[in-house]
């Protein structure tokens, strides 16, 4: 495609001229790459034809899809769903079964569970503003719902990964110091 070739050799240009705003201009250009390659795949794959991304392709269970993403800590319901969307309970229900592979609800709860594994993995946030961050009224029903769900418990996963964010903390550092040498 014409567009890929002039897009890669504009790409280059900036690089290689380093003007003020180049980095900007390549960062951007760059995404918009990496989109449409996405897109692409999406669009030839057969295994991006099912489950969730396949989903993204319906225009109401992609956009159901694309809220629970965008706001994890919101309380959905199949009914705060479906009166988004404009759809009868039953129909989105099917639908979002058929399309994704399991029900809205699992689907809400797995997605914040992976998001609290993320967050969990990454950093030291109170296990209270993780709680928050995924709309739980309450640190001890967050728990609750994760040790359910992952079947281990938030802090075992904290506990689990604090070595290797220390070392990799650690490694960051000694960087530092070499650098400022």
């Amino acid at each position: 495609m014409e567009w890929i070739q002039s897009t890669l050799r504009f790409l280059a240009a900036e690089a290689r001229e380093l003007r003020a705003g180049g980095e900007t201009v390549i960062t951007r250009l760059a995404d918009i790459l990496v989109i449409q390659a996405i897109r692409s795949w999406i669009a030839r794959e057969p295994a991006a034809q099912t489950g969730w991304l396949g989903a993204l392709r319906d225009k109401q269970i992609g956009r159901a899809i694309a809220l629970i993403h965008r706001d994890p800590s919101h309380h959905w319901t199949v009914p705060s769903l479906v009166t988004t969307l404009g759809m009868s309970r039953s129909a989105f229900a099917a639908r979002f079964t058929q399309l994704v592979g399991e029900s809205a609800m699992h689907y809400v709860t797995r997605w914040k569970m992976q998001a609290a594994l993320m967050w969990l993995k990454e950093g030291a946030a109170p296990l209270g503003e993780l709680a928050s961050r995924l709309g739980y009224e309450s640190e001890a029903a967050f728990s609750r719902a994760f040790k359910r769900f992952i079947g281990v418990s938030p802090g075992a996963v904290r506990r689990r990964d604090r070595p290797a964010r220390q070392a990799t903390s650690l490694i960051g550092q000694d960087r530092e110091l070499l650098s400022s040498r």
